[in-house]
């Protein structure tokens, strides 16, 4: 007889830091993998080419699979889920405890790039559009997977979150503006950036998990509900100095670096008389409204406050 919890977190990666001490709050019982078995996970790795069984056993029966690690091989998708379920049947005793399990997919949502497709097939660039899930897009590897995932429902339920930029804890859009902007011709060439705090993925996941009927073979897209501007951030930020030890907390304030001065050269050069840009001139807008209605929670982490 299997051990049975709520969630099962296949990949206790960065968002599992989040996910977790929701599910303790709320009572969800919960178990989780790494490829080593560290800090109290079981050990799991998947292999996406592997038909064997073997490495299944390890897990317990969950209500709800969350996998949380990219899948790009054709036909790993399926093959997850059907040596899952498998080596977790039924045992025909008709208890809560053997309901069907339900499989949700973090996804990205690279595959709305920025490029449309053509009619025929064809990619050009994106012109003043807003994205959202039902919004045609690259068909990448990883899309193709999410794919296959969805059309096993109704046999297997299945869910997909693409997610935009993730940030929380150790993960600060701040620090990402040396990165990104590290010359005026790279600044030049931002535009929009959307990010989803940890707590609202976790949140979201969660809300998945309490009306899974809702998600059932659909992919939905999830923003904090909110375009911003690189250009903004870039010029409120800048790229903090390394503070020496002869420097004082306020000299390393006064001097956040040149991205300031290069968005007031690009903006006369440009034309924009205020920022942050209007959505319609930052190459893509992914609109995420969607979810958060079905579901009916908001996003508690915006403006990239922690």
């Amino acid at each position: 007889m299997h051990i049975v919890v709520d969630i099962l977190i296949l990949g206790a990666g960065w968002s599992s830091q989040f996910l977790t001490p929701l599910c303790n709050a709320r009572g969800i019982s919960y178990a989780a993998t790494s490829r080593s078995g560290r800090e109290s996970t079981i050990k799991f790795d998947f292999d996406p080419n592997s038909g064997s069984h073997e490495p299944y056993h390890a897990l317990p029966k969950a209500r709800v699979v969350l996998i949380t690690f990219p899948i790009i091989v054709k036909g790993a998708s399926e093959r997850l889920i059907r040596l899952y379920t498998q080596t977790h049947s039924l045992d025909g005793s008709n208890s809560k405890d053997d309901a069907e399990t339900k499989f949700i997919q973090l996804g990205t949502t690279g595959m709305w790039d920025g490029a449309r497709l053509n009619l025929n097939g064809a990619r050009k660039p994106a012109q003043d559009l807003w994205y959202d899930r039902h919004s045609p897009y690259a068909l990448t590897p990883r899309a193709e997977s999410e794919e296959e995932l969805l059309a096993l429902s109704p046999n297997f339920p299945t869910a997909v979150l693409n997610l935009v930029g993730l940030w929380g804890g150790a993960r600060l859009p701040k620090n990402w503006v040396g990165r990104v902007a590290g010359s005026k011709e790279a600044l030049k060439n931002k535009g929009s950036l959307h990010v989803i705090h940890g707590t609202d993925v976790a949140r979201a996941v969660l809300a998945v998990y309490g009306d899974f009927e809702k998600a059932r073979g659909q992919r939905w897209l999830l923003t904090d509900g909110r375009v911003y501007d690189w250009w903004d951030l870039a010029s409120a930020w800048g790229t903090p100095p390394i503070q020496s030890l002869t420097q004082t907390r306020a000299d390393a304030d006064a001097d956040r670096g040149p991205q300031a001065g290069w968005v007031r050269e690009l903006m006369d050069e440009c034309g924009v008389r205020a920022l942050p840009r209007d959505a319609q001139h930052l190459g893509r807008a992914l609109d995420s409204r969607e979810f958060w209605s079905m579901f009916g929670i908001t996003p508690v982490k915006p403006l990239l406050q922690d």
